[in-house]
């Protein structure tokens, strides 16, 4: 049958071409939208971009714990990132905080450890008021500062008198401090946390007790709080609990918890990140590794698979020492000795994460020792160790067990680059455990960070399956030397030897986790109702 309105036998396909043009209609209003999204987000990303300030990366100490080494090729790595709480009043931060207009403190810090899993991580407060050592730190004019004892923590940020802090000196303590290699460093202002909190909707809280003191009023229970309100309660100390400022501590612990909790409600997609990072961007400063709006992202969304059970923080070990902070020995010790082994507190290994979507190169002396002006103190190239003028190249120590052949023929000379008494000989005890005869020993001591092994170029084999017992040693292969020298720095962790001739788990590993970290310890999934004593 004909159709009576255009002649066609087949109603059908007199419609197929006005689909086609349909179909080519909605792709092509798809990739419009497509692309305005696309160019609308390049925009964005280019406004996140232009908020974001940096630090000076030629402050931070040429003398450096060392950088970790994947076991397999490609494996993931953990990751340490230090946040301070800056209490500047620049930068109109003297609205939220109060007070005069000047340098702040960095009354908040937490060195956060990822481990190598990205499934777990602890977050470690450092009490500002703990007394340190700061090392040589860099100046406003270029030159370096000596290092200075018996130093309140907090007093690094303001070394220099920088207008917005000196965040690579703060860096610089925590690594000489612990040990542990910062891979980033975030500085958040008060502004941030006002901005932050209120682009979530607010952060849960609880309070133990009704709060009316120094403009602060909050009724007794849980609530929520963002922006002027969250400033205030992060940094009061008084009408809360007990009053001091491990308890303040412990209540941004919490706070913390409270505010993970709710970003990983909403999810880690763009829609959801994106506002947040405009909302931080404008009050963060980072070091460079961060220092652009998609690596800010690309390291919140590798953070995304960590459970919030699988959290936890704890305060370093601490004693009041008069009216000042002291770190608590052995625990502290055997704190970072976990960290630095990428063990969880109760001295479990993590394990090496799935393969990173960009397999890690071998690690070199660039990695050991990272670009920027040296000082001309004891962090200098002098006390570093680096790498030697005549052209030979360095590698760093893969973590990995040795085999059993050795395959070494040059003498051995084991020499202590630290303070520590008998750590060459326990290094010592160990190589010749695992078959190495021709050891002897040189006591010299020092403050090295790290280790280093020097060696004839044709022992290079050799050397790399000796270095499996030195995880993270600096390789340096050196024309005319007749002898192998290990220089042990304070990043070596000696391991016990076993009735069989191997390593046992490290002697500074205890069976229990210690008192000083298990009272100091919460997890992220605790109830912020629970255990309010602090506030």
């Amino acid at each position: 049958m004909t159709d009576p309105t255009n002649g066609r036998t087949d109603g059908r396909r007199s419609g197929t071409p006005r689909r086609r043009r349909l179909a080519r209609t909605a792709i092509g209003l798809t990739a419009v939208l497509v692309l305005s999204v696309a160019g609308a987000g390049a925009w964005f990303y280019h406004r996140l971009d232009t908020n974001i300030s940096t630090f000076d990366p030629g402050g931070v100490a040429t003398s450096r714990p060392p950088a970790p080494v994947p076991v397999t090729p490609g494996a993931r790595l953990p990751v340490n990132v230090l946040v301070l709480g800056s209490d500047t009043r620049e930068g109109g931060n003297d609205a939220l905080g109060g007070g005069d207009i000047g340098v702040g403190h960095s009354d908040t810090a937490i060195l956060l450890h990822v481990y190598a899993d990205h499934k777990h991580a602890v977050g470690v407060s450092i009490p500002r008021d703990t007394l340190v050592t700061i090392p040589s730190c860099k100046l406003q004019n270029g030159t370096w500062t000596t290092p200075r004892t018996n130093q309140m923590f907090n007093e690094a940020f303001t070394v220099g008198e920088f207008p917005n802090g000196n965040p690579a000196c703060t860096q610089n303590t925590v690594e000489a401090l612990t040990g542990l290699r910062i891979d980033h460093t975030i500085v958040v202002d008060f502004r941030g946390v006002a901005a932050m909190t209120e682009a979530i909707n607010g952060v849960d809280i609880c309070v133990p007790n009704d709060v009316n003191s120094h403009d602060i009023h909050l009724r007794k229970g849980p609530q929520k709080i963002s922006g002027q309100p969250a400033v205030d309660f992060l940094r009061a100390r008084y009408g809360f609990g007990d009053n001091s400022d491990i308890g303040r501590m412990k209540r941004q612990q919490a706070f913390l918890s409270s505010m993970i909790k709710k970003v990983q409600g909403q999810g880690f997609s763009l829609p959801t990140l994106l506002p947040l990072a405009d909302a931080a961007t404008r009050s963060l400063t980072v070091d460079e590794g961060l220092g652009t709006a998609m690596k800010l992202v690309d390291f919140a969304q590798s953070l995304q698979n960590i459970k919030l059970a699988d959290i936890t923080f704890v305060t370093t070990p601490w004693r009041f020492a008069g009216d000042r902070v002291a770190l608590v020995h052995p625990d502290v010790d055997t704190l970072w000795a976990l960290l630095r082994q990428d063990r969880t507190l109760d001295g479990r290994a993590t394990g090496q994460g799935d393969p990173a979507t960009t397999p890690a190169g071998p690690a070199t002396s660039a990695d050991a020792v990272p670009t920027g002006a040296a000082p001309s103190g004891p962090t200098g190239p002098a006390a570093t160790g680096a790498a030697p003028a005549d052209g030979t190249t360095a590698a760093t120590a893969p973590v990995a067990s040795p085999a059993a052949t050795v395959t070494v023929t040059a003498p051995i000379v084991v020499v202590n680059g630290t303070k520590t008494a008998g750590l060459a000989g326990r290094a010592a005890d160990t190589l010749r455990a695992r078959g190495y005869q021709d050891v002897t020993l040189d006591a010299t001591g020092g403050g090295r960070l790290t280790t280093d092994i020097t060696y004839p170029a044709a022992q290079r084999a050799g050397v790399e399956q000796l270095a499996a017992l030195f995880p993270g040693a600096r390789l340096v292969a050196e024309s005319g030397a007749d002898s192998v020298v290990i220089t042990l720095g304070r990043d070596y962790e000696p391991a016990a030897v076993s009735p069989s001739g191997g390593p046992s788990p490290s002697s500074t590993i205890p069976s229990t986790i210690p008192t000083g970290i298990a009272d100091n310890a919460r997890t992220a999934d605790t109830d912020p109702c629970a255990n309010l004593t602090f506030g």
